[in-house]
C-alpha cells in the first residue's frame, strides 16, 4: 500500500504550517478567513475575484430563519445547553440536498450542459426530462420569492461584472433558466443555490465539494441561533406548538382530548 500524505498541515515545536505558508508569520494578522480557507480548500492562493465570489455565497446561505436546520439547533441546545457544538452539528444535518445544500444537485446540470456540443439543446433536454419525472429543478423555484428570488439577482449580476471570470457556468445557468421558462411555459426563477452553484463552479470549486460551503456558511448561522436561543428561547415553544399541533388519533387518552373536555 501507498503510505498517505497530507498537504494541509504541519507543526513543529515552535511553529505551524498551512500548506506551504507560515502560519504565525504569513498568516495570522495578513490573511483573512476566506482567503485561508480558499487555500486550504482548493490548493491555491486566492484571488480577489474568488474572495468576493465565496464571501458573497457564504453571506447568502448563512441565515435562512427558522428553517429545519435552525429549529433542530435550537432544540438540541435546549435538550442539552452544555452541547452548543451537538446543537450545531444537528443543524448542520439538514444542509441536505432538499435544503440549502441544493447547489451540488444543480451544479450536475450545468456540468452536463457545458459539456455538451450544443448547450441550448442539452437545457432543454433537462428540462423536458425534469417534467416528464416531476421532478423538483434543483436551483429553481421558492415559495416565497416571485417572480424573482433577488438574491440570486444580486449573486449573478456582481459575478457576471467581473472580467475575471470565464461565464461558462454562469452562461449555462441562463440557458438553463431558458429552457426551463420554455418547456413549463411560465417563469420558475433561479433561486440562490442555483446562483450559488454558478458562481462556485466559476471560482473552480468541484461540484462535489459545493455542499461543503453551504456546511461553513451554516455553521456561522446556527451559532447565532443559539446565541438567541440563550437571550430568548424558543426551544420549549416550538415543541409544546407542535405537541398540541399535532392530534393523537389512538384510542388511549391524550393531554389534548383532556384539555379539548375542560374548556
Amino acid at each position: 500500500m501507498t503510505t498517505p500524505q497530507t498537504r494541509l498541515c504541519a507543526h513543529h515545536l515552535t511553529g505551524m504550517s498551512y500548506r506551504d505558508t507560515d502560519l504565525v508569520e504569513d498568516i495570522i494578522g495578513k490573511m483573512s478567513f476566506t482567503e485561508v480557507m480558499i487555500m486550504q480548500i482548493l490548493g491555491r492562493r486566492a484571488r480577489a475575484v474568488d474572495v468576493r465570489m465565496v464571501d458573497a455565497v457564504l453571506v447568502t446561505l448563512m441565515e435562512h430563519g427558522l428553517t429545519p436546520s435552525a429549529i433542530a439547533t435550537r432544540l438540541i441546545y435546549m435538550s442539552a445547553p452544555e452541547n452548543l457544538q451537538g446543537a450545531v452539528a444537528a443543524g448542520l444535518m439538514a444542509v441536505g440536498s432538499q435544503f440549502v445544500g441544493t447547489m451540488e444537485n444543480c451544479s450536475r446540470l450545468l456540468d452536463r450542459i457545458r459539456q455538451a456540443p450544443d448547450g441550448a439543446a442539452e437545457a432543454l433536454i433537462i428540462a423536458r426530462e425534469h417534467r416528464a419525472a416531476r421532478q423538483a429543478l434543483p436551483g429553481f423555484g421558492h415559495h416565497l420569492h416571485k417572480p424573482d428570488d433577488p438574491r440570486s439577482i444580486k449573486l449573478l449580476a456582481l459575478a457576471e461584472a467581473e472580467p475575471e471570470l470565464k461565464g461558462d457556468a454562469l452562461r449555462a445557468l441562463r440557458q438553463l433558466a431558458a429552457a426551463i421558462d420554455e418547456v413549463y411555459g411560465k417563469h420558475i426563477t433561479i433561486n440562490a443555490t442555483g446562483a450559488v452553484a454558478a458562481l462556485l463552479s466559476e471560482i473552480g470549486v468541484p461540484t462535489t465539494l459545493m455542499r461543503g460551503f453551504a456546511v461553513i456558511s451554516r455553521a456561522a448561522g446556527l451559532v447565532s441561533h443559539v446565541a438567541e436561543e440563550q437571550q430568548s428561547p424558543s426551544g420549549r415553544f416550538i415543541w409544546e406548538t407542535i405537541d398540541h399541533a399535532i392530534p393523537y388519533v389512538g384510542a388511549g387518552q391524550s393531554h389534548q382530548q383532556s384539555a379539548k373536555a375542560s374548556s
